[in-house]
């Protein structure tokens, strides 16, 4: 009896290995030197905005009106400091490798955050919040290219949102920080100095990727500014790349964190003293909120596979615009707030993660970590006067319209997508 003839509908299919599968021990190993550093960068940003109030009623007095003005201009000098570095440090980085800059901006932001517990005046904080900025801004870029040149191309989604997403952990440490110093504001600054421990880990197992060792060898202009402005193509993806970083950063400060102070304003309107409301808010967001949101950042790797990189961008942009109304203005109550900002904060902060997933795919290896650096904390300067505008609509009109009006930016994300070239399954660009 003849056998059955097999055709490609009956034969059997494979499944796809797991996007780990075949991952080394070496590269898991640089994916969690990288997220311990980016872990210590969100820590050096959070635990400012928790402690301010703190340090500042000691060094200005108990007048709002100073504690504001101030808090905006230390957050002012960590913007600049932080694109500063990552502009600066990306290109050293492509020119010096990956390894030893790495190292540089570890050593920044521990040392100089740690000194913040020795500031005695405003001047100091000032200085201080900008040189922690430069090592902040530019572990990213370093971090962000490293793991995208080590991973292999099926797993190098999942990597750079579990790099990026690792940031929801450093909120976590600063909030906790918060809550057990209290007033006492200085000794949050001490828990800073431990990511110098890190550089023994990256002198020690970290190597310079292949990639890097054979641009060194090729190309004479490592991270040079003008071989990137000077070629059509990575100029137009530096430059609507740091278009749609700017709209993801300009959100976070007037959209992402503003969970916070709706969750305090809810609870004043609907009875609660202000100084519960302001403890409870904390709460919320920096622990609440900042599950879902790092919820969000994990899902990214997933979604940039499944949708493509423009597709999960899209994705997350409208839905962002559609979660911020609901959250503004549905819940009535405590709890029905609570089970919304998990949501709130998975779609407005949870795209943060394609950055480090879609920025370092746009450059060749000469100039991956400058472009990369110039993309996310380019995006900051452009970022910073929506700082001005949020404080001034915030202080005009209800809270909860403004933030609404505020989120239209993540329409303007979407309209950046066109201009941008879809990197999913394509090799890193070389030249």
């Amino acid at each position: 009896m003849a056998e059955p003839v097999k055709t490609l509908d009956s034969a059997p299919v494979e499944s796809a290995p797991p996007w780990w599968h075949g991952v080394t021990s070496y590269q898991w190993l640089v994916l969690a030197v990288a997220s311990a550093g980016w872990i210590f960068d969100a820590f050096e940003g959070q635990v400012f905005n928790i402690t301010r109030v703190d340090m500042l009623r000691e060094l200005v007095g108990n007048d709002p009106k100073w504690v504001k003005f101030w808090g905006d201009l230390f957050l002012a000098a960590f913007l600049a400091g932080g694109a500063l570095g990552g502009i600066g440090f990306g290109t050293l980085a492509d020119r010096f490798g990956r390894k030893p800059v790495m190292a540089l901006t570890i050593l920044f932001y521990s040392l100089f955050s740690g000194l913040t517990f020795f500031a005695g005046s405003l001047w100091h904080v000032a200085l201080l919040r900008f040189l922690v900025a430069l090592g902040v801004g530019g572990e990213w870029a370093v971090g962000a290219a490293l793991v995208a040149e080590v991973f292999p191309p099926r797993a190098r989604a999942r990597a750079g949102a579990i790099f990026h997403g690792s940031s929801v952990a450093g909120t976590w440490i600063a909030a906790g920080a918060g809550l057990i110093v209290a007033a006492h504001w200085r000794y949050a600054y001490l828990i800073s100095i431990a990511p110098a421990l890190l550089l023994f880990a990256v002198q020690l197992w970290v190597k310079e990727p292949e990639r890097w060792q054979r641009a060194e060898e090729k190309h004479a202009q490592l991270g040079s500014f003008t071989a990137l402005f000077g070629k059509r193509r990575w100029a137009a993806h530096a430059i609507f790349g740091l278009l749609l970083a700017a709209v993801g950063l300009a959100t976070f400060w007037s959209v992402v964190v503003a969970g916070q102070d709706l969750t305090r304003e809810l609870l004043v309107r609907t009875g609660w003293n202000r100084p519960q409301a302001i403890e409870q808010s904390k709460i919320a967001f920096g622990f609440v909120q900042s599950v879902g949101m790092g919820l969000g950042l994990f899902s990214m790797g997933p979604f940039c596979e499944r949708m493509g990189r423009r597709g999960a961008f899209l994705f997350m942009h409208l839905c962002a615009v559609a979660i911020v109304p609901a959250t503004c203005y549905l819940p009535h109550s405590y709890v029905q707030l609570l089970c919304l900002l998990p949501l709130y904060g998975f779609f407005t902060g949870g795209m943060h993660a394609g950055y480090a997933i879609y920025f370092p795919e746009l450059f060749p290896d000469h100039l991956r970590a400058t472009g990369a650096g110039i993309c996310f904390n380019g995006g900051r300067i452009l970022a910073a006067p929506m700082m001005w505008v949020s404080a001034s609509l915030k202080e005009v009109i209800d809270l909860r319209l403004a933030v609404v009006i505020l989120s239209s930016m993540y329409l303007l994300g979407v309209g950046l997508l066109l201009f941008l070239p879809e990197t999913k399954g394509r090799p890193l660009p070389q030249d």
